[in-house]
């Protein structure tokens, strides 16, 4: 009888070890090694595959209209304009938060056979929901299915231009004796279904799970191999839910998509900035409107800002959807170059709606909102404010800006404060009135009702 070779395999990056470790050398997360066996070379050489046809670039025909849209606007756009056509998509998100819906939505609006390969649900579960979604089922194959082998042989028969794997963490090869869902499972799974993707130019969507912490389940060299990470985020309590792009290799990774899910699915919010912006107390301290850029499309949003005394000798500083290091600097900006002692108190910012900004333009923005709440003085209605404050004061200039200006002016704002050095290069707007700033000090006192 031949001894069992095991091997050691870090869930969050791949390291492998021969012993068992209580931190990872690689990634230096703690308690991720799981034990698992060694497939042998075999199975290896089986699963390498075919080797494909070399070709010069001139030879090779590609355009971006062989895309596969699902005419849903916002996924579309989060994507690149579609899928390619050969690609391996990888979607993840909390438990309940959508995934399958979106999934099963977008495939049913493509015109090409979709095979839908669930290995969590019956077939009865899957009728149920897309009846439930009013989904077009003419073309919408389902498999009940979580070996790979079965899988394979089913793909070949039926030529789907569209196979979604729901979920890559309950597939097994049965050639390898690892369980479902360990680490060496998902890799040879997900490697076996990127080649049949390249080789025949099919799509293959994943759905993948997150561990506690929000990151896909599975070692790091999952989101290598695809190519493109899409992440569905969101409150299970709350209607909204926003696609990023972490990974594209087909377009921009800055897009994201908004939806709004109802008892009959998720719908398209094609106006966001009127979303973000709807609950908004113009009477309330501490808010402040300002546009962000996410890829090529501006967003207005409100920045939210309480700042209370502080009871104890270490005041807190809490921030969601913004950087935590940035709120640090641009408080000590705002106690240094505005003469606004904030030391001593308590900070909470937000971002209403949920949404995580990182666009250095809602600075300025985030400096008022802070200021009017530490002043107790409310911000002028129907002022809009961007701009990236720097370490001396300054309010430097910005990208797309007009695009912001516009955006502002379709929802009906009448004032903006823009950056000084954008100035000279901003088109003729007739609806809203353009406000210069050079530095923070004076944008402050220009955005602050002192009445």
């Amino acid at each position: 009888m031949s001894k069992i070779k095991t091997k050691y395999i870090c869930s969050n990056c791949g390291y492998e070890s021969l012993k068992w470790l209580g931190r990872c050398s690689e990634c230096e997360s703690w308690n991720s090694f799981t034990e698992e066996l060694v497939e042998d070379k075999k199975t290896r050489d089986k699963i390498a595959g075919s080797v494909s046809k070399v070709m010069t670039l001139s030879e090779i025909t590609s355009a971006e209209e062989d895309r596969i849209k699902t005419n849903i606007t916002e996924f579309d756009r989060v994507l690149g304009g579609g899928f390619m056509p050969g690609s391996i998509v990888l979607i993840g998100g909390d438990p309940g938060i959508g995934k399958s819906t979106l999934v099963m939505q977008a495939a049913s609006m493509i015109k090409d056979k979709v095979l839908y390969v669930t290995g969590e649900e019956s077939h009865k579960q899957i009728k149920l929901r897309a009846s439930r979604l009013k989904l077009n089922m003419d073309n919408f194959f389902v498999l009940a299915e979580t070996e790979m082998d079965k899988i394979t042989h089913t793909m070949n028969d039926l030529l789907p231009g569209v196979i979604i794997i729901d979920s890559i963490q309950t597939m097994h090869d049965p050639e390898l004796d690892n369980a479902p869902g360990t680490v060496t499972q998902i890799r040879e799974c997900t490697s076996r279904l990127m080649q049949i993707a390249k080789s025949t130019q099919q799509v293959v969507i994943l759905i993948g799970h997150v561990t506690k912490e929000g990151i896909i389940a599975g070692p790091k060299i999952l989101e290598h191999v695809v190519d493109a990470v899409l992440q569905f985020e969101g409150e299970r309590h709350h209607n909204y839910r926003i696609l990023r792009a972490q990974k594209n290799r087909f377009g921009s990774t800055n897009e994201i998509g908004i939806f709004e899910m109802h008892d009959t699915g998720l719908t398209e919010v094609t106006n966001p900035s009127k979303i973000f912006l709807s609950e908004r107390d113009h009477r309330t301290t501490g808010s402040a409107v300002t546009s962000s850029m996410e890829g090529t499309r501006p967003i207005l949003l409100e920045v939210q800002a309480l700042v209370t005394p502080s009871n104890y000798g270490n005041p807190q500083r809490v921030a969601t959807g913004f950087d935590y290091r940035r709120l640090s600097i641009l408080l000590a900006v705002l106690e240094k170059r505005a003469g606004m002692r904030i030391s001593s108190a308590n900070v909470f910012l937000n971002m209403a709606g949920g949404v995580k900004i990182d666009d250095p333009a809602v600075d300025l923005a985030v400096c008022c909102s802070i200021a009017s709440s530490f002043l107790d003085k409310i911000v002028k209605s129907n002022f809009v404010m961007i701009g990236e404050v720097g370490l001396g004061g300054e309010v430097r200039s910005i990208s797309h800006i007009d695009k912001r200006i516009q955006e502002a002016e379709k929802l009906g704002f009448d004032h903006i404060i823009v950056p000084k050095n954008n100035s000279k290069s901003l088109s003729t707007h007739k609806n809203i009135k353009i406000i210069t700033a050079d530095n923070l000090l004076s944008a402050v006192k220009a955005v602050i009702d002192e009445a």
